[in-house]
């Protein structure tokens, strides 16, 4: 470790090259901001100008909000330090852009941009190539809300389905994929949406979703749709199957919760109770994504790990948990 007088942001270039992984961080002393990004820029961090400062961020959108004008974003292995002299910058690692996919599908918001794409208008493209990929006859695409609402307009738009909502939010309920016990996620399902049995009722629908982790969801969603009168249930995933663990700062389920590991997508569509489900292609998303595949860290959807490992069975994020068969129960894909 970097001795104790060594100063803040000479002890930041000795310490940061050394790790290893997916980091964004903002810290300060009395004088100075510093923001520093991982060499491979998995996560978002970005700068902004005030009219008497700057701002460091995690995504766009909260520059937005505070009325700051975006400048750019932090650089892959890049510290900066902004202070009253102004803003200066170091590299403490070569860059090796590997930004995570998933940001597009899920994690950002809407109203952000990541590498110059509009998060709102890449969503839309996805859901634009899910009609193409997957088209099917049906009456109207209502979104699962609010996540998968901008798809939803793109499948719409490209099928030339109405587009409707049948679903209505509760805006009060957390996260479900992230809800800690079984029965609360159930739970929590079904407080989170209701339908609009109006809406539904004797059409076939095509559901726009972002994402399919463990299926819950799902399951809950098709059960009460067929129940509040839908005579079909199409459903349609916004990205590729998610049949990996994320190392690199998203908590989805071991590799034995998730759905789409051990089952091809007709047994989890028999598992969620459609009448079809078609999830878009990787190189749907990347395209929608508008980056090159080379930049983009996509490790949850094709197993392809960016940034080494440290156990040799990937044991890592469960170690904690008591989960001690995690490793055994493997990544197999």
């Amino acid at each position: 470790p970097p001795a104790a007088d060594t100063g803040l942001e000479n002890a930041a270039l000795e310490l940061l090259p050394a790790l290893r992984g997916a980091f964004s961080l903002v810290f300060s002393d009395e004088t100075t901001l510093y923001a520093a990004r991982d060499a491979q820029g998995v996560r978002p961090l970005c700068l902004g100008r005030l009219d008497r400062g700057w701002v460091v961020a995690s995504e766009t959108a909260a520059l937005d909000i505070v009325g700051a004008s975006f400048v750019r974003e932090v650089e892959p292995g890049e510290l900066v330090a902004i202070d009253a002299e102004g803003l200066r910058s170091s590299r403490f690692a070569p860059p090796e852009p590997k930004g995570c996919v998933f940001e597009y599908v899920y994690l950002a918001r809407p109203d952000s941009t990541i590498s110059g794409r509009s998060v709102h208008a890449a969503r839309v493209a996805i859901g634009r190539r899910l009609a193409i990929e997957h088209p099917v006859d049906a009456d109207l695409v209502i979104p699962v809300p609010e996540s998968g609402t901008p798809a939803a307009v793109g499948y719409a738009q490209e099928s030339g389905i109405p587009y409707g909502q049948g679903l209505v939010k509760n805006s009060y309920v957390g996260r479900t994929f992230i809800q800690p016990s079984q029965t609360i996620r159930q739970l929590g399902i079904r407080l989170k949406l209701n339908p609009l049995r109006d809406v539904i009722r004797g059409k076939r629908l095509v559901v726009v979703d972002d994402s399919i982790v463990r299926g819950n969801t799902q399951r809950a969603l098709v059960r009460m749709l067929r129940e509040a009168g839908a005579v079909e249930v199409h459903v349609r995933i916004a990205s590729p199957p998610v049949r990996w663990p994320c190392f690199y700062g998203i908590d989805f389920a071991s590799p034995a919760e998730l759905i789409a590991n051990g089952i091809d997508e007709d047994g989890i569509r028999r598992s969620i109770g459609a009448d079809s489900l078609g999830y878009v292609s990787l190189d749907g998303l990347i395209a929608a994504s508008e980056q090159p595949r080379t930049r983009l860290c996509a490790a949850c959807f094709d197993g392809d790990y960016p940034i080494p490992l440290p156990a040799d069975r990937m044991i890592g994020k469960f170690l904690l948990e008591g989960l001690d068969g995690g490793a055994e129960r493997g990544v197999a894909g």
